[in-house]
């Protein structure tokens, strides 16, 4: 049986990001060999995407969507690390996957940060007076729980994916980034519906 040291296991962590005993048990399950190990960790999930997500994503694709009909249609920027993976096929239908998402739920934000205190602050208020009727100790959850359900709603990175709703958008970047071992942002998108 191979023999795992402390340094091999820190060169994979400082390669994946993966914590610790992650890596030992795939240096383990790998016999010692750092590339099958990295494998093995993508395919467990531990690979840390967190990691990944600090790095800068400079590179990508602006890719298009139009409905059937013509009447709706999506342009969106996904960015990636290196001009390899933006040629990746993977890749490429990750953002039309996300073009696709993008007319059918029509998201306004990409994520909760992106939301104007203005607009927060209004629906805040709109929740309040819906609440109003309730017990004055019930009104602050009742408020919080119809923001975070509206964030949900328009917020991009936190709908359910359509094509996958166990999955948010934010799972499906993460399982790329994991998969791909690059980091993987949403650069911007539009929507356009006729009328609109």
């Amino acid at each position: 049986m191979f023999e795992i040291n402390a340094k091999l296991v820190n060169e994979l962590r400082g390669r994946t990001g993966a914590g610790f005993g992650d890596c030992k048990k795939a240096l383990v399950e790998a016999n010692g060999n750092m590339e099958e190990a990295i494998n093995v960790l993508r395919k467990n999930g531990a690979a840390s995407a967190a990691k990944k997500a600090s790095r800068q994503a400079c590179e990508g694709i602006v890719d298009t969507y139009i409905h059937n009909g013509n009447k709706i249609g999506v342009i969106l920027e996904l960015n990636c690390e290196t001009d390899f993976v933006a040629k990746n096929s993977d890749f490429k239908q990750l953002a039309h996957d996300i073009c696709l998402h993008v007319a059918a739920s029509s998201p306004l934000f990409i994520a909760k940060e992106d939301v104007p205190m203005d607009m927060l602050e209004q629906e805040k208020e709109i929740a309040a007076a819906q609440a109003a009727d309730k017990p004055a100790n019930a009104i602050e959850k009742i408020v919080s729980g119809k923001i975070d359900k509206w964030l949900n709603q328009v917020c991009l990175l936190n709908q359910p994916f359509i094509k996958d709703p166990n999955k948010t958008i934010s799972d499906l970047l993460t399982d790329h980034i994991s998969k791909i071992g690059e980091n993987i942002k949403i650069g911007r998108f539009a929507r356009f519906r006729i009328g609109e």
